[in-house]
């Protein structure tokens, strides 16, 4: 089977899955997202696959959230999207990638759905 977390190492809930899939001994690809970015192409699909909503793949903790005044009920997906492609921190952590689907692994025991 093959593994991806997007990952942020900074990040306890990331740590924690990460840890979880190598308890499977299993070593997953890890993308650090906030360096290597999934495309807006990519991001929209897991957003899709996980079956959430695009607001619900966005990191709402923190100043730049507040900064940019992305709390707007307003905007639109796309403009969303746009906040999350130009400053990838915004984008919600861990996604988790596998053949099984996509989840957004917070707290950190849904990755155990994909395993």
């Amino acid at each position: 089977m093959t593994i991806t977390i997007y990952h942020n190492n900074a990040c306890g809930t990331s740590r924690k899955t990460l840890e979880a899939i190598r308890a499977t001994g299993v070593e997953p690809e890890i993308v650090d997202y906030v360096k290597n970015p999934p495309s807006r192409g990519a991001l929209k699909a897991m957003i899709a696959k996980a079956g959430l909503s695009t607001r619900t793949a966005m990191r709402d903790k923190g100043d730049l959230y507040e900064e940019l005044g992305l709390a707007d009920a307003s905007l639109s997906d796309d403009a969303l999207l746009d906040a999350m492609m130009a400053h990838p921190i915004l984008i919600n952590r861990p996604f988790v990638v596998t053949d099984k689907g996509v989840r957004l692994c917070r707290p950190s025991e849904l990755v155990l759905e994909l395993l």
